[in-house]
C-alpha cells in the first residue's frame, strides 16, 4: 500500500481513486468460510494445489522442508517459525481502490443520517452528490474530516458493527462480489501450509488494524492478535451505566507501512519473520529486514500481470503503472538481484479465487 498520511489513510490513493468511485449497491450475503476452503482444498490435492508447477511453486516447498527438516542446516525451531503476509494486492484484491477507502465514503450517508447539519456542509455535500470530479479535488483538510467522522468518535464495538455490516453488504463493482470473497486462494494455501508445518502466520499491512481485525480469523485464519496494522488511539471510558468502553480516537499511534512495517512487526510480534510475502513499493522495507536475518528466509512478491482474471499493473515488468499498490521497476530490479522470488498471478495460479 502507498504511505499512510496521520489520519491513516494516504492522501494519494483517496485523490486518485475516489475519481473512479462505483456506487456499491449491498445484499445481504454471508461471509465465506475462505480459510476452510483452502483447508479442504489442500487435504484433497496436497499443498499448493492452486499453484502452477514452477520456480514460485518451488521456492515455499523448498524452504518448508529446509526450515522444518531436523537435519537440514537450515532448521529453524518451532517458536522461531513466524511468517508475515502484507493483505492488500498480496492476500486479496486491492484494485480499483482499497477497501477501507470504499468504506470511509460509504459510511459518509450514514453518518450523515446522525448528523443532519452535516449534510449541506463540506466535504460531507460533495460525497453525498456522487460528483466523482469533484469528490477528486477534496483537500487534504476534507478528506481528514471524513476519515474523523467515519472512523473515530464511536466505541470499539459499534465499530466492529458497522464495519461487519458493511463487508456482509458491500459488492466489488467488477465481480458484484462481497470483498471478502475475492481472496487469493493460492495464496490461502500457503498460509493452511505454513501453519501445518508449525508456522505462525501473521497480516502486516497498511490498513486499518482495526478493520482487518473484524474478519481476519474468518477468512484468513489469522487471529486478530496477530494482525499488525495502522492503528489509532482509543480512549478508555465509562457509560452511563458504569460499564467500561474504548472509544477511537483521531490520534495516529502507528503507521504500518514501508519502515512501519518491520518497526511494527518489533514491535507487535518481538521476532523477525523467517518469510514475508508483499506486493508493492509499501512492502520493500519489511521484505528486505526479512532477508537480513540469518539462516534460510523466504521473500516473495505477487506481479499482478494477469488482466483477465484480475488486474494487470507494475510498472514493473512492462506493466501499466498505477497509483493504487505500484510495484515499480526499482523494487522489481532488487527482487532479482537478491534472490527474491516473484509470483506471476498469470503463470504461477492454476485459479486466483475459490469461486473459478
Amino acid at each position: 500500500m502507498d504511505p499512510i498520511e496521520p489520519s491513516g489513510i494516504s492522501r494519494r490513493v483517496m485523490l486518485s481513486t475516489l475519481a473512479v468511485l462505483p456506487v456499491l449497491p449491498g445484499l445481504l450475503r454471508p461471509i465465506p468460510a475462505a480459510a476452510q476452503a483452502a483447508a479442504e482444498a489442500t487435504a484433497a490435492d496436497g499443498p499448493l494445489p492452486s499453484w502452477n508447477d514452477g520456480a514460485a511453486k518451488q521456492a515455499i516447498l523448498d524452504f518448508v522442508r529446509a526450515t522444518t527438516d531436523q537435519a537440514s542446516q537450515s532448521y529453524v525451531r518451532p517458536e522461531e517459525r513466524s511468517a508475515t503476509f502484507d493483505q492488500d494486492g498480496t492476500l486479496w484484491v486491492e484494485h480499483p481502490m482499497y477497501s477501507q477507502v470504499v468504506y470511509c465514503l460509504d459510511r459518509v450517508p450514514a453518518v450523515v443520517a446522525k448528523r443532519p447539519e452535516l449534510r449541506n456542509a463540506e466535504p460531507f455535500k460533495t460525497v453525498l452528490s456522487g460528483n466523482r470530479a469533484a469528490m477528486a479535488k477534496l483537500s487534504m483538510r476534507d478528506l481528514e474530516t471524513i476519515l474523523a467522522a467515519t472512523l473515530t468518535g464511536m466505541t470499539v464495538e459499534d465499530f466492529n458493527a458497522e464495519a461487519m455490516k458493511w463487508l456482509e453488504t458491500a459488492r466489488h463493482p467488477r465481480w458484484q462480489r462481497p470483498y471478502t470473497e475475492l481472496v487469493y486462494q493460492p495464496m490461502l494455501e500457503v498460509l493452511r501450509h505454513l501453519r501445518d508445518n508449525g508456522y505462525k502466520t501473521y497480516i502486516v499491512t497498511g490498513g486499518g488494524q482495526d478493520f482487518v481485525r473484524i474478519y481476519s480469523e474468518r477468512i484468513y485464519g489469522i487471529p486478530p492478535e496477530q494482525v499488525v496494522g495502522t492503528a489509532g488511539a482509543t480512549k478508555f471510558g465509562y457509560g452511563k451505566d458504569g460499564k467500561p468502553f474504548l472509544t477511537k480516537e483521531p490520534k495516529l499511534l502507528l503507521n504500518d507501512n514501508n519502515a512501519g512495517k518491520p518497526e511494527g512487526i518489533h514491535l507487535m510480534i518481538g521476532r523477525r519473520p523467517h518469510a514475508a510475502f508483499g506486493n508493492s513499493n509499501g512492502d520493500r522495507e519489511m521484505l528486505e529486514w526479512t532477508g537480513a536475518g540469518a539462516g534460510a528466509r523466504l521473500k516473495m512478491l505477487v506481479l499482478h500481470d494477469d488482466v483477465t482474471r484480475e488486474y494487470a499493473y507494475g510498472p514493473a515488468a512492462g506493466l501499466p503503472d498505477t497509483k493504487v499498490g505500484a510495484l515499480t521497476a526499482a523494487l522489481y530490479g532488487e527482487a532479482r538481484k537478491d534472490g527474491w522470488s516473484v509470483i506471476s498471478m498469470k503463470n504461477d495460479w492454476k485459479r486466483i479465487f475459490a469461486f473459478e
